[in-house]
């Protein structure tokens, strides 16, 4: 199944630091002692980015956060003292955050883009659109009277030329009030002022609250891997909450993806961040496949969400209400804005964050139109600091007898990240200027042969980028195809 696995990852360096910036705070958030903190080992190489936040720094804490979490969890099964240490491969982050770059489907790189997704100049500045979902596309072509028939190679001159006509505030108005993807790219100082950002400021970077006392399942009589034995149900799409399910699978846990049969996912996203995972298909609308559902929820440990407050409300699944009907379940929710505030239903991706929180004006090479990331670094780090959550989680409800609320936003990330400033030199990252150094593919990638309905392919991949005691250096399984397991716990 491994056919090339890498060179072995996380080595020993002399050259070491322990968290900084965004790493302490989000330690804090997450829950984690100053002494579990201490085991973390960060190397002074960061990632070979260069950028004008330090992006290198939460990528490496987010990955190390992660890690130790898992081994947090080891020893609290194993009744140890402390988690054994751990040291993250600058390498491995750089694959992992920019994986798009290295997959590849029997040698072909996916089309990650599509044409109507991007920066736009419009009456008065700019706007950030987003249409790789096919629904999301179609959604921007009516919105901007661009039909079906025309040439595709005329689809993005059309475009710039409707959205030309636009201000960027109005657009976005509209494209909210039609289901389609657009956000005004606004400066740092603007997005400060936005309500969505005030709602932020007061808040951590990771808030949680404690359900009321239970008596907490024990852990499963299974060794080997820190979460394994532990169930979670995935209702998360994209990127950052995949990650972060990928990322307890990777520990050993049993994670179950449910998704619409109404809504395909893009293939090659979830060949790229599947692995270790289940993948089954339940209309939550259909009584019958409700009833499944409910009967997979009764005995999940965790539940991982990504459906925007209004969605969960409609289907039964906010939190609140799921803490008093299973008290013993830890439910963790990722969203862009928040599931508070005025945009907390609104829909949103890093790219779209970035673009409204004065990321890409700060990432600007030019001064005038706005730029980006050299990853997409608010949603892997999410997806990372989202499962380090889970697992302290876990480790606490032994421990008090009260399960854990756990919710984190793209934006409050932005924010975080922007008032860290700029890097410097001796920091480990490069300051100023666009673009990026990729990784090494000979050892930071991993090929893998995976089983679809139309045959075997050959998938190359990032390699796992967790480090936790005895992570494994290849995935021990595959992502495979979408959709195609059947509704129950292994």
């Amino acid at each position: 199944m491994h056919e090339e696995p890498p060179a072995a990852p996380h080595s020993e360096s002399a050259q070491d630091r322990g968290l900084q910036g965004v790493g302490s705070s989000a330690a804090t958030a997450i829950g984690l002692t100053a002494e579990q903190s201490a085991a973390i080992h960060v190397p002074l190489s960061m990632p070979a980015w260069r950028s004008r936040l330090r992006v290198g720094e939460l990528a490496m804490n987010s990955v190390a956060l992660a890690s130790l979490a898992m081994n947090v969890v080891r020893a609290a099964r194993s009744g140890d003292q402390a988690p054994a240490p751990v040291r993250v491969s600058a390498a491995r982050v750089a694959a992992s955050f920019g994986s798009e770059r290295v997959f590849r489907i029997d040698g072909a790189a996916p089309t990650v883009w599509s044409p109507l997704s991007g920066f736009w100049r419009t009456a008065d500045g700019w706007v950030r659109t987003h249409g790789n979902y096919p629904h999301h596309e179609s959604r921007l072509r009516r919105l901007l009277g661009l039909s079906d028939s025309i040439d595709p190679s005329r689809v993005t001159e059309r475009a710039a030329a409707r959205i030309a006509t636009w201000r960027s505030l109005d657009l976005e108005h509209a494209a909210y009030e039609s289901g389609a993807l657009a956000v005004a790219v606004r400066t740092a100082d603007a997005w400060r002022q936005h309500p969505v950002a005030l709602e932020h400021a007061a808040q951590p970077l990771l808030t949680q609250w404690l359900g009321d006392p239970h008596t907490p399942r024990p852990w499963p009589s299974i060794d080997g891997a820190p979460l394994a034995g532990i169930r979670v149900l995935d209702l998360t799409r994209v990127i950052a909450g995949p990650v972060g399910t990928r990322d307890l699978a990777l520990a050993g846990a049993d994670v179950l993806r449910v998704d619409s049969p109404r809504l395909p996912e893009i293939p090659w996203q979830h060949l790229d961040t599947g692995q270790g995972k289940r993948s089954t298909l339940l209309d939550l609308d259909l009584a019958r496949d409700r009833r499944r559902f409910d009967d997979l929820l009764e005995r999940a440990d965790v539940l991982v969400l990504g459906y925007r407050p209004d969605a969960l409300a409609r289907l039964g699944l906010e939190p609140a209400a799921l803490a008093s009907r299973y008290p013993a379940l830890i439910t963790a929710e990722l969203s862009a804005w928040g599931t508070a505030g005025p945009w907390q239903d609104r829909r949103g991706f890093d790219s779209l964050v970035q673009a409204a929180s004065g990321i890409a004006l700060a990432e600007s090479t030019t001064g005038d139109a706005p730029g980006a990331l050299p990853v997409q670094a608010l949603d892997h780090s999410a997806g990372h600091l989202l499962a380090a959550s889970v697992a302290t989680a876990l480790a606490r409800q032994r421990a008090t007898e009260r399960s854990t609320h756990v919710r984190i936003a793209l934006a409050r990330l932005a924010q975080e990240l922007l008032a860290g400033g700029e890097p410097s030199a001796h920091d480990g990252e490069s300051p100023r200027g666009a673009g990026d150094g990729g990784p090494d593919p000979a050892e930071t990638t991993v090929t893998q042969t995976v089983h679809a309905p139309d045959g075997p392919h050959r998938v190359t991949s990032a390699a796992p980028v967790l480090a936790f005691d005895a992570a494994p250096s290849t995935y021990p399984r595959p992502a495979h195809t979408w959709g195609a397991d059947p509704p129950r716990w292994t």
